[in-house]
């Protein structure tokens, strides 16, 4: 096309040449999307969408372990999920005979995504950055010394501790390049993804990592991004906008499942919903009152309503499918006449329909959060029932449980979400739960004998005398109700099966964006 231009435009001549600027610009434009959805077309990417949302990636403190389950960082070690055993990662093997004294020797050849080369420098600098962050890791490791030689690491406890290894599997483990300046932002691990770029809260930009030590991902790059809202989940992904939701809203499942092309998927997992009780409160610290908060949850209802039977009712805290999971004979049908009973034996008495003591109505206040939308509805069904009795319930919405309930103790109650076996054993659980030192004691549990079989535990090497403390305890926890437990839920993963390519959804809920994750 030729275009005349005059050194003095009319004005139509200058309308003219503006309308053909717009064509040319409009022509570009189009160029340019083209270009970009060839682009996209060509590339391997998968986006996916998670129900906790993140505000650091520190893989350190991170609660919500986004770094390993978006595939940036790794630990030493990794759960083995069929066996239920500690398999090598990072780390190729290790010994510890006498439960203090671990040689682990690293995988040669790994490196972090800046390039740097992983030794046991390197992975002794990590672990010395999440024992200074975390005191949880601290208690849970029990580390004296560490010392590196080469791809080697000499590490000694404080004392006897069998289950050493096993702890390594924590994601608040994982091993990064602590030389960085951001890592809140911008940890450098080395997963099969690096990042690219974090908006917190929102979503997280990958790009596969070429020089990953177990082969480089088939996928050019992956979107890992939030939303607590489960329907919202769901319609991202009937939309097209994700092909894979975590956790998408239970009353849209057949829907899901009836659209062509989508797969829907439900396993069992190491997780419990728990009543969490605060027995600093005083009308807690009765444990009738307690046997009356568990009476009034009826289980097999939840589950039926609200998981539309995506769960399993649960007495104590371990799956029964677990070893080391006791067998209970009583009845966890909700019962308001057996916590009304409950209630007398404390002293209360139900008058002008409010259940008092001392002319002080019975009242709790529950906290519950939105990231697990059965939970909310958990606490609503619990007020409703409790007010048939005569108690009042004030429901409070918080937002990330950990850290309100280790830093604020306004609260009676908690609905409360945890991973009971993510090691494949009982010991993680019940120390970081029961024990006074425990990260995740939001009860304020100080059971002398409950520590006592938790501290022999540690101690305990043989497998089946490890099962028969671990049940002790559980019986412990069970008979004098610190917490309450109310379902084993399943994980419920959808994906697009026109597209994604070896999506697994595991029972530890720690491994998710892999490198064998691919499109079809």
């Amino acid at each position: 096309m030729k275009l005349l231009i005059r050194n003095k435009w009319s004005k139509s001549g200058l309308m003219m040449k503006l309308a053909v600027l717009l064509i040319i610009a409009s022509m570009l434009a189009a160029c340019s999307n083209t270009s970009n959805s060839s682009q996209k077309e060509d590339s391997k990417h998968i986006s996916f969408l998670y129900n906790f949302s993140t505000n650091s990636l520190d893989p350190h403190v991170d609660t919500s372990y986004v770094p390993l389950r978006a595939g940036i960082t790794e630990t030493l070690v990794k759960l083995d999920e069929e066996n239920l055993t500690i398999a090598p990662w990072l780390a190729k093997d290790w010994s510890g005979d006498d439960g203090i004294h671990w040689t682990i020797n690293l995988r040669e050849g790994v490196t972090f995504h800046n390039g740097k080369e992983m030794d046991a420098n390197a992975v002794k600098a990590s672990l010395e950055r999440a024992l200074e962050e975390s005191v949880a890791i601290q208690n849970a490791l029990k580390i004296d010394t560490i010392e590196a030689d080469g791809y080697t690491l000499n590490i000694k406890t404080k004392q006897p501790f069998p289950e050493f290894i096993s702890e390594l599997v924590n994601p608040n483990v994982s091993i990064i390049d602590v030389s960085e300046d951001d890592i809140i932002n911008s940890p450098v691990g080395t997963g099969p993804f690096a990042l690219t770029s974090f908006n917190p809260g929102s979503k997280l930009e990958l790009e596969r990592y070429d020089e990953y030590w177990d082969g480089p991902s088939n996928l050019d790059s992956v979107t890992f991004s939030f939303n607590e809202d489960a329907n919202a989940r769901t319609l991202a992904l009937k939309s097209g906008e994700v092909d894979i939701v975590y956790r998408p809203e239970v009353e849209s499942l057949e829907s899901l499942s009836s659209q062509d092309g989508m797969k829907v998927e439900a396993t069992e997992t190491f997780r419990v919903h728990q009543m969490t009780m605060n027995m600093e409160r005083k009308s807690l610290q009765d444990v009738n009152v307690r046997r009356a908060v568990d009476a009034l949850i009826d289980r097999q209802k939840i589950v039926d309503t609200i998981l539309l039977g995506y769960a399993e009712p649960a007495v104590g805290p371990f799956a029964p499918s677990l070893p080391f999971a006791p067998s209970y004979e009583q009845s966890q049908k909700g019962s308001k006449e057996a916590a009304v009973q409950y209630l007398e034996d404390a002293g209360y008495t139900l008058q002008d329909g409010k259940m008092q003591k001392d002319g002080e109505q019975l009242s709790f206040t529950l906290l519950t959060y939105s990231a697990r939308a059965d939970l909310p509805l958990i606490a609503q069904v619990f007020q409703s029932d409790a007010k048939q009795i005569g108690i009042n319930v004030e429901i409070r919405q918080i937002d990330i449980p950990e850290e309100y309930m280790a830093s604020n103790r306004d609260w009676d109650l908690a609905t409360y979400s945890n991973l009971t076996a993510p090691r494949g054993d009982a010991g993680y659980y019940l120390n970081a739960t029961y024990h006074p030192t425990g990260a995740l004691n939001f009860s304020g549990a100080e059971e002398p004998e409950l520590t006592k079989i938790i501290d022999k535990l540690n101690q305990t090497v043989n497998q089946e005398e490890r099962a028969v403390l671990a049940e002790q305890a559980a019986d412990y926890v069970h008979e004098n109700v610190i917490n309450s437990f109310v379902l084993h839920p399943s994980t419920i993963v959808a994906y697009n099966e026109n597209k994604v390519k070896n999506w697994v959804t595991t029972r530890s809920e720690y491994y998710m964006i892999t490198n064998k994750l691919d499109v079809k």
